[in-house]
């Protein structure tokens, strides 16, 4: 089995969930913190086609490590992405069903991105019925070739050999507008989906097959 560590990543897209449904699939929290990726960022469909969504983090003049990665709290983002969230979603045929289990996380504090991030997939998790609760990383493990801490990446999405770029579409509410976005993060799916999004992504990770 190859490298399945997988870096933190705020409401994730939908590769790499399929990824945390593999065996030995492990979130790391002892690298050093990468801005500009998914770690702090995540991408959702609206009206106006592909958003990103940012959670500001407190900056210190230094790259720390990411579980020591704390949340800026001087702007009101938790409202702003929570507003975006439900404005963008509120038409899809899953939302009532899952929005209750994620608002929580737009009305209290965390201190740290890490912490944030992770019960937040793990509520995901648990929304999806894998029966899978994610594990973190006890110690650094350099990177290598092919690895899913580098590649699942934002700025690498974009282009058109990006290793998960070509998936089969699902329905999207904003479809007829903008037609398939592939990337998106599960919240996309799942609230597009619903129960069917788990079986989809368990499909997926089938076609990652060279990377488990």
């Amino acid at each position: 089995m190859k490298n399945l560590l997988l870096s933190t990543a705020y409401l994730p897209p939908v590769e790499y969930f399929a990824f945390l449904l593999a065996e030995g699939a492990c979130i790391e929290r002892e690298e050093r913190y990468q801005k500009q990726s998914y770690r702090n960022r995540t991408t959702i469909m609206n009206g106006n086609g592909a958003m990103n969504l940012i959670i500001p983090t407190v900056h210190d003049g230094r790259m720390g490590i990411v579980k020591e990665v704390r949340i800026d709290y001087a702007t009101p983002w938790q409202r702003v992405h929570w507003r975006t969230i439900e404005s963008s979603y509120n038409n899809t045929p899953y939302y009532l069903y899952y929005k209750d289990a994620l608002k929580p996380f737009y009305e209290q504090r965390f201190e740290f991105l890490y912490d944030f991030n992770l019960q937040i997939i793990n509520t995901l998790l648990k929304l999806l019925r894998t029966g899978k609760t994610v594990s973190s990383s006890e110690a650094f493990t350099p990177y290598e070739a092919e690895d899913l801490r580098l590649l699942i990446h934002p700025k690498l999405s974009k282009k058109e050999d990006y290793p998960f770029r070509l998936q089969t579409p699902y329905y999207q509410v904003f479809e007829d507008k903008f037609g398939f976005l592939p990337n998106l993060s599960v919240i996309d799916l799942i609230f597009n989906e619903g129960p069917q999004a788990l079986l989809y992504l368990q499909k997926l990770l089938t076609t990652f097959e060279s990377f488990v």
